[in-house]
């Protein structure tokens, strides 16, 4: 009995101190209760006068970006005009190399202006009119006038030369990246030499030409037209074919070369077919009939080892 008595009193005793301590955290949060009530209640003009302090602070924050928007615009509008300066520099000198602006009349080009323009280059027998059309001294696009001079044909018939000469070497089971690239530029500088020489012919024989050397690069490209055909004859219709069909093309580009050069190198007596007398006229006529005859030597030269 004494030890039961003396067990139920030591459970009283540890309960004791358990209950204290919930008693007093009730108390204690009952406390912090009313404590955060009241300071609520006092704290809510020291609130407004905090959201007072801060609101000229947040109505800072848009103030700085107005006060930035200028700074913004100066520099984007010193960044524009330093483009258009610097665009304007890069047209004038690229101008002063490449006539961008000449180089859009060459290719003001129409489907059916290319027609015409191969036909003539293929046949050129039953035309009559060579003459270029003007327009206040200024010659009219290639797509108003067939006789004027394009650089798309010359660009394209160069293009599409590679092309079949990759077909052709792949019948021959010699394709190659580096061949075909030889190939290209083989053609290209005899094209750039054949430009060259008649420049320099032109100014030995002191002709004055309205002749540019776009004009020169336009009509030496147009012998493409001719190495194309034969090179595709060749290679449907074997070498017969390919010497038959070069042969044409030669004859024709030789007669386009000489009735369109002679209005342009030949004086206008020469021109309107009457004879032609003086050492310059017959320089003159050598020099037009040495670069139309050029024109079949070069068809060849850069087509006939690509049939076999």
């Amino acid at each position: 009995m004494d030890y039961t008595a003396t067990q139920s009193g030591f459970r009283q005793r540890k309960l004791q101190p358990n209950m204290r301590l919930r008693t007093s955290l009730v108390d204690g949060s009952e406390g912090s209760q009313l404590f955060e009530d009241t300071s609520g209640a006092a704290s809510g003009p020291q609130t407004g006068y905090s959201n007072q302090q801060a609101g000229p602070q947040a109505a800072g924050f848009p103030g700085q970006s107005i006060l930035s928007d200028p700074m913004s615009n100066l520099a984007m509008a010193y960044g524009s005009s330093l483009a258009s300066q610097g665009r304007e520099m890069v047209d004038k000198n690229l101008d002063r190399f490449i006539p961008i602006s000449k180089l859009k009349y060459y290719f003001a080009v129409d489907t059916v202006y290319v027609g015409k323009k191969l036909g003539l280059l293929v046949f050129p027998y039953m035309h009559e009119n060579w003459e270029v059309s003007y327009q206040q001294d200024t010659p009219v696009a290639p797509r108003f006038d067939v006789n004027a001079p394009d650089l798309y044909i010359p660009a394209m018939g160069f293009i599409t030369y590679i092309l079949v000469a990759g077909l052709a070497l792949g019948t021959q089971n010699k394709f190659s990246p580096e061949l075909l690239g030889v190939q290209a530029s083989s053609a290209f500088v005899w094209l750039i030499m054949e430009v060259l020489a008649v420049l320099l012919s032109l100014y030995l024989v002191t002709v004055n030409t309205d002749l540019t050397t776009i004009d020169l690069l336009a009509f030496s490209g147009y012998k493409y037209v001719g190495m194309i055909v034969g090179v595709v004859a060749g290679l449907l219709f074997g070498r017969p074919a390919y010497y038959l069909s070069l042969l044409w093309c030669c004859v024709a580009i030789f007669v386009f070369m000489i009735r369109t050069l002679r209005l342009k190198l030949l004086s206008e007596a020469a021109a309107e077919g009457r004879l032609v007398r003086g050492a310059k006229n017959q320089l003159r006529m050598y020099l037009t009939m040495s670069i139309a005859a050029a024109q079949p030597i070069f068809m060849y030269w850069l087509t006939y080892h690509l049939i076999r």
